[in-house]
């Protein structure tokens, strides 16, 4: 880490560290950076609030678009899985969106590490959605989530689901504490007063913007880095758990991360330089521009399955069906892979039931089996699929 560009932050200072580097076996002496509680208030420029301003709008239409679904929960899964794909692939897990559905709906399938990773997101995102339902969003919270992230990965480890026992550094692995971009603050006592400070700041009321609030916490979140693994992850999940608790959205439908997957370098740099500089504004504007590009294409998305879902209901009624035809024709939107038990279930009808809908949505050109006709069919909606996968 470059101490002298840190050494006169107006937003953290720097913490002497000393020991052996765990990777290296070599002696160090060099500093870690602390960030200082949370502004208040952050000068912005009349550019970036126009585009929170933008941003906010296109939150408030996809909010609104997303209510008028019969169902907005089929979108849930779906959605959190697209943003599995892209979070993790930012941390370099790669694993193709359509390899994760499929290990989704088989059981007996062992994933791959890749694979695993990104389905232990999607757990910890219901996990999340479903305790900030009773929690405030704090530590207890977030360290269930790390601990399900991890689980089974090479992030498993002795200090998992707490808060990180040892020294971590951000940048080349093999390089060395004193070579690495970027030192978090020590583990110990500074450690926990940075997140308990962090907790006060993103539930405490505030003046400025949500947005504003959120892009603040993130900052503040991924520069604390207070768990040993995962915290990229459960940093861009938080913004996700924070909109829905500061009421902007209702449902998990937005994915920032296929936006900043791509300008991965960008969002690295512009939070390192607010805590270099103490400079909000540039992070503040790319986290805008994040969320307002992604709120558009979100709502591009949604608007393309309704029309989907209209057309396949339209075929489906001229055709003479009805019932559970009708009944999937209409979820099919949250369907880009299915099976006859997964609709049995979701639409509450028999088997034969479910079997004959699926048959019926494959004759028509709907579905597509992809299991040649064996055990355990599974069936792809290609429309869906595509319209989720390139979202």
């Amino acid at each position: 880490m470059q101490v002298e560009t840190f050494s006169k932050s107006p937003v953290g200072r720097l913490e002497p560290i000393s020991g052996v580097d765990g990777r290296t076996k070599q002696a160090y002496n060099h500093f870690a950076f602390v960030p200082a509680p949370l502004p208040t208030v952050v000068e912005l420029s009349p550019g970036t609030y126009k585009f929170i301003s933008e941003a906010d709008r296109a939150l408030g239409v996809l909010d609104a678009l997303t209510d008028r679904l019969p169902n907005p929960d089929l979108l849930v899964r779906p959605s959190l899985t697209r943003e599995a794909v892209s979070t993790s692939a930012l941390e370099g897990t790669f694993a193709p969106y359509a390899d994760v559905l499929e290990a989704q709906y088989t059981e007996s399938h062992q994933p791959t590490a890749e694979v695993q990773e990104v389905q232990n997101y999607v757990q910890a995102a219901f996990a999340g959605l479903d305790l900030i339902k009773k929690l405030p969003i704090c530590l207890q919270v977030v360290s269930r989530l790390q601990q399900i992230l991890v689980t089974g990965t090479r992030g498993d480890t002795y200090d998992a689901g707490r808060l990180r026992e040892r020294l971590v550094c951000i940048g080349d692995r093999g390089r060395g504490i004193e070579q690495s971009r970027f030192v978090p603050p020590p583990n110990g006592d500074v450690l926990r007063d940075g997140v308990s400070d962090w907790e006060k700041c993103i539930n405490a009321d505030q003046e400025m913007p949500v947005l504003v609030k959120v892009a603040l916490g993130h900052y503040q979140f991924e520069t604390l880095h207070p768990f040993s693994d995962g915290n990229g992850r459960i940093g861009r999940l938080i913004i996700t758990l924070q909109l829905i608790e500061e009421h902007v959205l209702k449902h998990p439908v937005l994915n920032l991360s296929p936006w900043l997957e791509p300008r991965r370098d960008d969002y690295i740099d512009h939070l390192l330089t607010v805590s270099r500089t103490g400079n909000f504004d540039p992070w503040v504007r790319f986290f805008a521009e994040a969320v307002k590009a992604r709120a558009l294409a979100a709502t591009e998305t949604i608007r393309s399955l309704m029309a989907f879902s209209q057309e396949v209901i339209e075929t489906m009624k001229d055709a003479g069906a009805r019932g559970s035809v009708h009944d999937l024709a209409v979820n099919i939107i949250g369907y880009p892979m299915m099976t006859i038990p997964k609709v049995q279930a979701d639409l509450g009808v028999s088997y034969p039931t479910a079997a004959s809908a699926i048959r019926k949505l494959e004759e028509a050109g709907f579905l597509r089996e992809v299991t040649g006709g064996n055990y355990g069919r599974r069936y792809i909606c290609d429309r869906v699929y595509d319209e989720l996968a390139e979202s």
